[in-house]
């Protein structure tokens, strides 16, 4: 998709746009010959308006030197119109949730003309509703004659959407089929030579030993608002709490907390048994709690540096990564290499920057890093977003034999399934607060989903 988009340049072969032969140097070639990518992690200026975002490096100029915010807030109108997105120009970006946010992205690619969309993971941060009003979009703009590049590891989705589907596996072609004479199961076995993994856990080995235990947590904003509020939970070795909720709702505030990397208000966070409250992020991480962040590239990797100081990274106090006062760096090169086995990080050396790894084995080696040392608990956010399928499925294994071994989990995810089949216990917040305890044995995803957004707190 790089290259298509014209972020990087083929090796060989030929690209045709409508039949005609291009080559594209830098995006804005791609653009011009009316291709459009919605990145997976959205590329958006929250403190900017909706109108600003849109026409950001595509101003439009009345007389060749005043910006015309008017022509533009009318063609926006008109598009939005056009496609049913129901964008509203004049919003600031950071008070939209994310299914506005990526009909923004959509309307951003739209207003320079494109008619070929390439979206990525583009439901990855999508309630079931979201989903859906996202796929009535898509199909509005098909009927409008554009071409849509709908890349995903859901195979349902992928099924329910596309006319045509290719599978990829290891950067190669493996089939194009027919969504009508094809199964999930059948796209599973062509992507990674196996039937289609399950999250499910259906063994408990949640035991009475209390590992991290949370009480009061209030987390507050600049101006005092609370964005948590007094929230309290118990997590025991053996067990996945998961924490179901619309993005934006407080869990990545709750996260950070328990990192110690966001100041809040509480009256008990303990760690087996120790107080961690007014223990900084380093010390907290040597305690037991492994980490795997939401955004890998924004808190999770140093992207131009090689794999073994990346395994370094958060550990920097501990073995096999140091010797005395120093960083051991045969040390941390002999464990990198034992994550790049163990988690099947497909990688051509432990020196490549991690920024040349795709986002699954990024995300194994994170997981690696995260799982090593022993650690007593393990905040898990989004661990298997944006990744393949044989990368999602190597994940839940590590983290059920985690589990089974006696790990503590707080597992954050949009994907519903994800939730339910790996949760022992599963709570649900809304605005900051818990609002219902839901036994992720009897729920389906539509009644969590529901449960999320206020329509069925009682669930």
């Amino acid at each position: 998709m790089k290259i298509l988009y014209g972020m990087q340049r083929p090796d060989e072969g030929e690209i045709r746009v409508e039949g005609k032969p291009v080559g594209f140097h830098t995006p804005a070639d791609a653009i011009d010959a009316g291709i459009g990518m919605v990145h997976q992690h959205f590329m958006l200026a929250d403190n900017l308006t909706v109108l600003e975002n849109v026409v950001l490096g595509s101003e439009p100029r009345r007389g060749g030197v005043a910006l015309d915010f008017g022509a533009a807030r009318k063609k926006i109108k008109e598009i939005s119109d056009a496609y049913g997105l129901g964008v509203r120009p004049d919003v600031p970006v950071e008070d939209l949730g994310v299914g506005d946010r990526q009909r923004v992205e959509i309307l951003k690619v739209l207003y320079r003309g494109a008619r070929i969309l390439i979206l990525d993971e583009p439901t990855a941060v999508l309630v079931p509703h979201e989903v859906e009003e996202l796929f009535d979009n898509l199909r509005g703009l098909v009927r409008e004659g554009l071409t849509i590049l709908f890349i995903s590891h859901k195979l349902d989705e992928v099924l329910r959407v596309a006319d045509e589907i290719t599978v990829i596996r290891r950067g190669t072609t493996v089939a194009t089929v027919d969504p009508q004479e094809v199964t999930s199961r059948k796209l599973a076995e062509l992507m990674v030579g196996s039937e289609l993994p399950s999250p499910e856990t259906r063994e408990s080995t949640v035991t009475d030993v209390v590992a991290l235990s949370v009480r009061d947590l209030t987390v507050r904003t600049g101006d005092g608002r609370p964005v948590v509020e007094n929230v309290s939970f118990d997590i025991r070795k053996g067990e996945v709490l998961g924490i179901a909720g619309v993005e934006g709702n407080g869990q990545a505030e709750l996260v950070e907390a328990i990192m110690g990397m966001r100041p809040c208000e509480v009256a008990t966070l303990t760690l087996g048994g120790a107080d961690i409250s007014r223990w900084p992020t380093l010390k907290r991480r040597a305690g037991g709690i492994g980490y795997i962040p939401e955004d890998r590239h924004r808190h999770g990797l140093l992207l131009e540096s090689p794999l073994w100081e990346n395994r370094i990274l958060g550990h920097q106090t501990r073995k096999p990564n140091i010797k005395g006062p120093w960083i051991d760096r045969a040390g941390a090169r002999a464990d990198t290499r034992r994550i790049v086995e163990e988690y099947d990080v497909r990688t051509p050396g432990i020196d490549v920057d991690a920024a040349t790894l795709s986002g699954g084995n990024q995300q194994k080696l994170i997981v690696g890093r995260e799982m090593s040392g022993d650690p007593v608990l393990l905040i898990a956010s989004h661990p298997t977003r944006g990744v393949d399928i044989g990368a999602q499925a190597a994940i839940w294994d590590h983290l059920r034999t985690a589990r089974a071994a006696g790990l503590a989990v707080l597992l954050i995810s949009a994907d519903l399934d994800e939730l339910i089949g790996l949760s022992d216990t599963l709570k649900v917040i809304l605005r900051g607060r818990i609002v219902a305890d839901v036994d992720p044995a009897n729920v389906t995803p539509e009644q969590l989903g529901s449960a999320m957004t206020g329509a069925g707190e009682g669930v």
